[in-house]
Order: structure tokens, then sequence, then C-alpha cells
């Protein structure tokens, strides 16, 4: 890993741990309200993104921002360093007191993921990739599972706060729990990746996440030896303003559950009212 390169995996571990820090700090005592059915936010992801965002540009005053909240919503165009930061991912889990949720950054460079972070405050877990680098779990080396039968997969699932009953999400619930060994919804699409990379799930899909609920993720599985792409195969797209994916623990897993899926997405389509955080 180059020097540069090491310098903005560094910065990302340290502003993680500072968005963690404030996250559980305002734990059960931050005020929330609601944007839309079931899609909350709360002062602490207002107080971890500016944390976060304040740390970096600090840094790196030319590199700018995607983010969840606010202003930053928006992607920048015309710049080479964009970082991709959703300062709490998992927010419902969060309101709740649910300790499964996380912060995640990643570093865009000329179009591509050069760094990725995701930290889960509560277990004091810190996830990172490097592109060429591998990928880490508080210091140590993590690989995915390399599972390659869907009846072997354990599959985390994303699903809207609100779908019906003839959405795509819940024919591809039902066809995973009827191929798949068994289903998880955690409610954090970062954390459902970051486990994925480090071989705990073997499978993940969710098609109402946005561009700061997977970058990281993406490249801390890539560099785990997993895959993920669009539902239909396609490679992934963070530049769209929605990422739905579908990722596995290896090639041969990832075909099965592609060839799996495709007569349900050419049947419904893809109805996600709320984004995949609760």
């Amino acid at each position: 890993m180059d020097s540069e390169l090491s310098e903005f995996l560094e910065a990302a571990k340290e502003a993680a741990w500072l968005g963690g820090e404030i996250l559980l700090e305002k734990l059960g005592t931050a005020a929330v309200r609601e944007k839309g059915y079931a899609d909350f936010v709360t002062e602490a992801d207002l107080a971890c993104q500016e944390a976060i965002v304040a740390r970096l540009s600090d840094r790196f005053p030319a590199h700018r921002f995607l983010s969840e909240e606010g202003a930053l919503a928006v992607r920048p165009q015309s710049v080479s360093h964009v970082w991709i930061l959703d300062p709490l991912d998992g927010t419902t889990n969060y309101v709740h007191q649910i300790p499964f949720f996380s912060v995640s950054l990643a570093l865009e460079i000329d179009g591509e993921l050069a760094v990725g972070v995701i930290l889960d405050p509560s277990l004091g877990e810190l996830f990172w990739a490097a592109a060429g680098g591998g990928a880490f779990l508080n210091g140590r080396p993590i690989r995915a599972s390399n599972c390659q039968a869907l009846s072997d997969a354990l599959v985390s699932i994303g699903l809207p706060a609100r779908i019906s009953r003839e959405s795509v999400e819940i024919a591809v619930m039902t066809a995973s729990a009827e191929r798949c060994q068994s289903l998880r919804r955690t409610g954090s699409a970062a954390l459902n990746l970051a486990y994925l990379a480090a071989g705990r799930h073997d499978l993940a899909w969710a098609f109402t996440t946005k561009p700061w609920d997977v970058a990281a993720g993406t490249i801390l599985l890539r560099e785990a030896g997993g895959v993920i792409s669009a539902p239909d195969g396609s490679p992934l797209n963070l530049q769209q303003e929605r990422v739905p994916y579908v990722a596995a623990a290896s090639p041969e897993l990832q075909t099965a559950f592609l060839n799996l899926i495709q007569p349900l997405l050419s049947r419904a389509a893809i109805s996600g009212i709320a984004d995949e955080n609760g």
C-alpha cells in the first residue's frame, strides 16, 4: 500500500472511531424526528456526520463528501476525491437501543473505491480495507466464507420499512427462505456486508440501498474475496441515487442466487418505500 493510501485509511479509521464515540454517548438520549414512514434521523446522525466531515475536511481540504443527511446527500461533481459516509447505518435499531448499528465510510478516487471502514461501536469492531491491501477486522485479516451452495448459505436480507405483498422483496425473501439455510434481517446494510466479508454470513441482498449504505462494504467484501453486483448481475453502480445489490461469498454462490431470482425480478417491480435502515 502506498503512503498516500495508507494516510487515507488511517484518517478514515480515526474518523470512524470519532463518530462511534458520539453515537455511544448519545444512545438513548438523542432527539428523534421522522423523515418519512419509519425513516428516522436523530441528533446523533447529525452530530456524527458533522464531526467526521469536519475532521476529514481539516486534514484533506480539497476532498468533498456524499453523505446521508442534508445538503451532503447530493453527489459532488468534478472532484477527484469523494468521501461516502453513512454516519449512522441502522438508525431504527439505534432509536430502539438495539446495539446493531454502524458508521460506514469510504473514499472514492476518480470514481474508484480506494478505502472503506465500517465500525460497530457497540462491539468495538472496526472492519477496514484498502484497494489491493486485503480486508481486516481489528487488525486481523478476514476472508469471505467461500460457501458455494445455496443450501449452506446464511443470508442477510434488506427490507424497506413498508412493502406490499406483491413486491419483489417478498418474492426474493420467500425464495431465499425456501432454498437457503437461514435468513437474517439485521437493520444495518453496512454491517451485513461487513459480516459477509468476515465469513459470518454467506449471502446478502437489498434493493433500496443508497451509495452510502454500500460503498465501504463493497470494497471490504471485494478485498475479502467476495463478489457484489446489481440484482441483474451487472456491475454495481455507485453513481446512481439508489444502489440495489446482491453479494455473495463466492462467484459460484453469486451465480446460483442470481439465477434463482432473475424470474422474480422480471415479474415484479422493486418497491422500496423507505431506505434500508430499519
